[in-house]
């Protein structure tokens, strides 16, 4: 079997994502979004750096509707207008609940008006002395959920005391919510009572520009064809970005690994009609699996 063989080097960026969380007490971040895109390797970039500035922000901002094609319904979710170069990254943030204190954000809605209750609210500052001051939320950022979690310990009386804990939650959607059906909605979670120990948990959208990835081609000597460089995006598939950029991988020779005759998948990646082999950068790549390992093994 001859297979077409091209050699790569990623020069890229790894995503942020922080430590996981010890305990739901303490002023903590973690990003769910980066942690699926992050592949094998090691987070070591700030995806901080990618933040937009306000005035970008409130432009960018928009509302998408979905329809479920197996449910009579439609959802709405916040997205970023110029997707191609803006994403709404996911994060995550717990802070204990203060005495006497709200959850201490500035609101602005920025969309809204609809006799339906929905439109874009988005924090504009944190409360002095409120709960969420000294957390990581920044201006800019637009709500999605917030939980409650409540703690309480007791002493079980009987021949063994034993210390029991026992914890609830409730959670309420605030997504794509004009400014009153946000305060409305947090304001609807349960009020602070002094024989618990509450914390909240806000998930939040924060609009990033997408990171970039230089990747160099290199292809065998034997192909007398130069080096080559293209830019990704960060968690872009790898295989169909450089196809989609023209970069030609299937070898015409080559008999199919699913049938056994000739012809390619069309970039499915099931007839390894074409091979990459990544010489440095492989730790940013998600792990092989199954099917990956048996071709690889087969060739």
């Amino acid at each position: 079997m001859t297979i077409a063989f091209l050699y790569i080097s990623i020069s890229a960026i790894l995503l942020y994502s922080s430590d996981a969380l010890s305990s739901p007490y303490k002023k903590t971040t973690r990003n769910i979004a980066t942690q699926v895109l992050q592949g094998a390797g090691e987070p070591s970039v700030n995806m901080n750096q990618y933040n937009l500035e306000l005035n970008q922000i409130e432009k960018e901002w928009t509302a998408m509707f979905v329809q479920k094609a197996t449910e009579q319904k439609r959802e709405v979710y916040l997205g970023a207008k110029s997707e191609k170069e803006i994403f709404p990254d996911l994060l995550s943030v717990e802070f204990a609940r203060n005495e006497n204190s709200g959850l201490g954000l500035e609101l602005n809605e920025i969309a809204g008006g609809r006799s339906d209750g929905l439109g874009i609210t988005v924090v504009t500052g944190l409360v002095p002395g409120g709960t969420a001051e000294g957390s990581s939320i920044i201006a800019g950022d637009s709500i999605v959920k917030v939980s409650l979690i409540r703690k309480k310990r007791q002493i079980n009386k009987g021949a063994t005391k034993t210390l029991e804990e026992k914890q609830q939650e409730w959670t309420v959607g605030t997504e794509c919510l004009s400014y009153d059906g946000t305060v409305k909605a947090i304001a609807s979670l349960p009020k602070f009572n002094d024989k618990y120990e509450d914390c909240f948990r806000i998930d939040l959208k924060r609009l990033r520009r997408r990171p970039k990835v230089s990747v160099i081609l290199q292809y065998p000597p034997a192909q007398n064809e130069p080096d080559t460089t293209i830019e990704m995006n960060a968690g872009e598939n790898l295989r169909q970005g450089m196809l989609v950029r023209g970069v030609k991988l299937n070898d015409p020779l080559a008999k199919r690994f699913d049938t056994k005759s000739g012809g390619n998948c069309g970039a499915g990646g099931l007839c390894r009609t074409c091979s990459v082999s990544v010489l440095k950068g492989g730790d940013l790549l998600n792990p092989q699996r199954v099917a990956e390992k048996q071709m690889l093994e087969d060739t």
